[in-house]
């Protein structure tokens, strides 16, 4: 085992236990009593250290937040492992104006559907595979596919501005989404498009939308599966093989979240508002009144096999360079010992 002074962590604006602990001081003080420091990916000067957020490129790492990245970098071989797993649903909806006559998702056949697309994207186009994703399952539920609807591409040629360093826009740590959708709306070029979680509800208010088809809390994980349902705990291989306590540890702590939560669900939202960057009846409405009670690290099987099924999803659309198994994914030591350590 080689000796570690510090690791590194990233999460994206999402309702996760990580960012929780993080956000409460649990995890720098778990690390810190092991004499290890925890170093921010996003907030790193460098580039190349910035792109883990992305790529999972750095060993001694660890992540949560949006799905799709982990999968995409597990795709294309780099050696991780998912030690946990967190379904907190969120709003996700087809939306559409008033004046568009589409009242229910079987209004939609013939009609326009916006979606992002970014062709200067050096990794996975997330945003596009989670519009996708969001299409897809409406129009499933209408016994429709993609077929019957005009998907038209709203192309983009800014970059991440955690790639590019730019950590402010307008004095905001990022850009918020839909707004290529939302101008392509406004100007008459597309009838309807997807959103989702606390920004999407809020923007979906701000313009009067129509919600034409909701799925965010459908019982079929199938249809409600996308890049922010469930989002996986991941650690890169070498991590765990060197430092299995450190792992545990970090496990166990996130783990505590959950019960924290529901103890303190005031406090909890404020601080998954506060990550997001949205109001905390925000939080309430896109992620529904019990969003405390689900911030649990499980390793289910009905999470894992969601996983297998989106995954399959972004092979199928060309969005990861190969397949792989996900249940060989999955590492449950580390939450099997911090049980039992707990038990203890």
């Amino acid at each position: 085992m080689s000796s570690l002074d510090s690791v590194w962590y990233t999460r994206c604006p999402a309702p996760t236990p990580l960012s929780i602990a993080y956000q409460l001081g649990w995890i720098d003080r778990q690390f810190q009593a092991s004499g290890v420091s925890v170093r921010s990916i996003r907030d790193s000067k460098d580039p190349a250290i910035r792109q883990s957020h992305f790529t999972h490129a750095l060993d001694y790492s660890f992540r949560q937040g949006g799905n799709i990245r982990p999968i995409w970098a597990r795709s294309g071989g780099r050696e991780t492992r998912v030690v946990g797993i967190t379904t907190t649903d969120e709003f996700q909806a087809i939306i559409a104006l008033p004046s568009s006559g589409i009242v229910q998702a079987s209004d939609l056949k013939g009609r326009r559907i916006g979606v992002p697309r970014k062709p200067l994207e050096k990794i996975v186009d997330f945003q596009r595979a989670t519009a996708l994703k969001g299409v897809v399952s409406a129009l499933l539920l209408e016994g429709l596919s993609h077929e019957d609807v005009e998907l038209v591409y709203l192309d983009s040629s800014e970059v991440s501005l955690l790639e590019t360093g730019n950590a402010a826009f307008l004095g905001l740590k990022r850009r918020y989404p839909y707004g290529d959708e939302l101008l392509a709306l406004a100007r008459g070029q597309i009838d309807a498009f997807f959103v989702k979680g606390g920004e999407g509800i809020v923007l979906a208010n701000q313009i009067g939308a129509v919600v034409v088809s909701e799925f965010g809390f459908h019982p079929d994980p199938k249809i409600r599966i996308n890049n922010g349902t469930p989002r996986p705990l991941t650690v890169d291989a070498r991590f765990l093989d060197d430092h299995f306590d450190l792992v545990t540890e970090l496990v166990a702590i996130v783990g505590r979240v959950a019960s924290w939560a529901q103890a303190h669900p005031d406090d909890a939202v404020q601080l998954i508002a506060s990550e997001i960057g949205v109001g905390e009846d925000a939080i309430w409405a896109a992620n529904g009144p019990d969003v405390h009670k689900h911030l649990e690290l499980t390793l289910d099987q009905d999470q894992i096999e969601a996983f297998h099924h989106f995954k399959d999803f972004l092979l199928e659309w060309g969005f990861i360079p190969g397949d792989f198994d996900v249940f060989s994914w999955i590492e449950r030591g580390p939450l099997e010992a911090a049980a039992r350590k707990a038990a203890a």
